[in-house]
C-alpha cells in the first residue's frame, strides 16, 4: 500500500510511526522543510521529500500516480485541502486532510463532499470530545467508545477502598453482578489481556469494557464517582478549549477559561458567551486559588507547553480534589507521566492516529470485515478494534470456546441489531455482528485474523 503524508509536524510525524509498523506499507513523506523531515525518527523507512505538498511537480515525484492514500497534515487547514484536491487531480487515491480552524466546524461536511475528500481529521476536536467524556465519568482515567457510543472502554486505577484487592477476573464478574469484561490489566512489572483466573491488585489499572450504564453501575457499588462534574477550570484558551468549551457547555457544565493574551481573550468572550474568561497568567499559583481552584470539580492545563500542563496537574493535586486532565503532545515521556499519577492525559495526535489507521486497515481488509474502530491503549501496548462482519469467514455461527483464538485476545462486546452483550464461551458471531476485539497483537484488518 502507497501512502503519502504531507506535513512533517507533530501529528505527521506521529502518523509516520504508527503506519511504520503495518505490513505492507510504504511511506513516503513530504515538507517543505529540511529540518523537520531530518527530525522523523531513525526507525521510520520513507522516502524524504523536500517541498511544497501542493506543487504537482512534487507530488509526481512522490508518487502520486500510484498511491493509495494521501494525508495531509499540514500547519494550514487550506493548504491541506488543496492539497488533497490536486492529488485527486492527478491521481486515484482517497484523501484526508486535517482541517481544525473552528470557522469550518460546520461547514466540514459541505467540504469533505464538494471537495470529494475520503477524511477530514481535527485533532483537536477529537482531543476535546475525550475530555468531555472523562468529566461525564470522572473517576475514569481514560474513556473510548465503540458502536457509537453505546459500548465504553474505561480505565480506572484500583485503590484499596474498592476492596478488590486479590480477587479474580471471574470473582469480580460474581460479585457485582452486571455485564462487563475485564480487558486490561497493567501494573508496574506488565501489561496483560487477563483471563478468568487473572488476579486484580491494588494499584492496578484495570480496563473494563461495557454498556455506559453498566459502567456507571460498577463505578458506584465500588464507591466512585459516577456522575459529570458541575463545573471546569481550564488553563490556556488555544482551539482545544474553545470546542472543549462547547461541548461543555452544551452538557450544562459551568467553563472558566484563564487565557495569557488579552486578544485571545476577547475573541474567546465573543465565540463563548456562557464561559467566563479571565485575562491573565494561568501558571501564577496565587490566580488560580483566586479564581476557585480549591473548589472547582475539574482542572484542564491545556497552554502550548508540556512541562507547563504537567507542572500545573502537580500544583493542583495539592491544592484540590477536582478531576485533573493534562494535555500533553509528546509521548517519549509517557512512562514518567504516568509515575506521577497526575490522574488523565490527552495525547491530541494519537487520537487522530488511531482514527487514520482505522480507515488504512479497513482499506485493506480482505474478508468483508472491516475495522469501523480503533484505539491504542494500556499506554500503546494493545489494541480495541471495532469490526463490523459484512461477509461469510471461518471464524463465524461456532461457539467461541471451540475457536481457536490467538493468545492475548478477547472477544469483548457483540453488537447485534443493536442489541449489545459481552459474549460468553458458547455464543458465537454471525454475519451482520459488529464485534470489539481487545489484543496485544498489532496489525489485525479483519476478523479471521482473531484466529490462531
Amino acid at each position: 500500500m502507497q501512502i503519502i503524508i504531507v506535513g512533517c509536524g507533530k501529528v505527521g510525524k506521529t502518523l509516520a510511526e504508527q503506519l511504520q509498523e503495518e505490513a505492507n506499507v510504504d511511506l513516503t513523506l513530504i515538507d517543505i522543510s529540511a529540518e523537520s523531515m531530518q527530525s522523523v525518527s531513525e526507525n521510520v523507512d520513507a522516502l524524504m521529500i523536500e517541498g511544497n505538498g501542493a506543487s504537482i511537480n512534487t507530488l509526481r515525484e512522490a508518487g502520486i500516480d500510484k498511491a493509495d492514500l494521501l494525508i495531509a497534515v499540514t500547519g494550514s487547514d487550506e493548504l491541506n485541502l488543496l492539497c488533497c484536491l490536486i492529488a485527486q487531480k492527478s491521481g486515484h487515491c482517497h484523501t484526508i486532510a486535517r482541517v481544525r480552524n473552528p470557522v469550518y466546524f460546520h461547514e466540514v461536511e459541505f467540504i469533505r463532499e464538494r471537495l470529494g475528500l475520503t477524511m477530514i481529521i481535527n485533532p483537536e476536536l477529537s482531543a476535546a470530545q475525550e475530555i468531555s467524556r472523562l468529566l461525564r465519568l470522572p473517576s475514569a482515567i481514560k474513556i473510548d467508545t465503540f458502536a457509537r457510543r453505546r459500548i465504553e472502554l474505561l480505565k480506572f486505577k484500583v485503590l484499596p477502598e474498592f476492596e478488590l484487592n486479590g480477587l479474580s477476573v471471574s470473582e469480580l464478574a460474581d460479585r457485582f453482578h452486571l455485564d462487563i469484561l475485564v480487558c486490561g490489566i497493567e501494573n508496574k512489572d506488565e501489561v496483560i489481556i487477563p483471563g478468568g483466573n487473572s488476579l486484580i491488585h491494588d494499584g492496578d489499572m484495570v480496563s473494563i469494557l461495557a454498556t455506559p450504564e453498566n459502567t456507571s453501575a460498577f463505578f458506584r457499588k465500588i464507591g466512585l464517582k459516577a456522575r459529570q462534574v458541575k463545573n471546569t477550570l481550564i488553563v490556556g484558551g488555544g482551539t482545544i478549549a474553545i470546542y472543549l468549551a462547547q461541548e461543555l457547555l452544551a452538557m450544562n457544565i459551568d467553563v472558566k477559561i484563564i487565557e495569557s493574551n488579552e486578544k485571545r481573550c476577547e475573541m474567546l468572550s465573543d465565540l463563548l458567551p456562557e464561559a467566563t474568561v479571565i485575562h491573565g497568567d494561568g501558571t501564577n499559583h496565587r490566580l488560580l486559588m483566586e479564581e476557585g481552584l480549591a473548589l472547582t470539580e475539574s482542572f484542564i492545563p491545556m497552554t502550548d507547553v508540556d512541562e507547563e500542563n504537567i507542572f500545573l496537574s502537580l500544583y493542583a493535586k495539592t491544592r484540590t480534589k477536582a478531576k485533573l486532565i493534562a494535555k500533553v503532545n509528546r509521548m517519549d515521556s509517557n512512562e514518567i507521566i504516568d509515575s506521577l499519577d497526575i490522574g488523565s492525559v490527552v495525547y491530541p495526535k494519537y487520537v487522530t492516529a488511531d482514527r487514520i489507521l482505522t480507515y488504512v486497515r479497513a482499506m485493506r481488509n480482505s474478508y468483508g470485515s472491516n475495522v469501523e474502530t480503533l484505539y491504542h491503549i494500556m499506554d500503546g501496548k494493545a489494541e480495541a478494534l471495532e469490526f463490523q462482519i459484512r461477509e461469510e469467514s471461518p471464524a463465524l455461527n461456532k461457539p467461541l470456546s471451540t475457536l481457536k483464538l490467538k493468545s492475548n485476545l478477547l472477544v469483548g462486546c457483540l453488537n447485534r441489531g443493536g442489541k449489545i452483550r459481552i459474549p460468553r464461551g458458547q455464543d458465537s458471531l454471525k454475519l451482520g455482528d459488529t464485534v470489539v476485539i481487545v489484543t496485544t497483537h498489532r496489525g489485525l484488518h479483519d476478523i479471521n485474523d482473531i484466529l490462531a
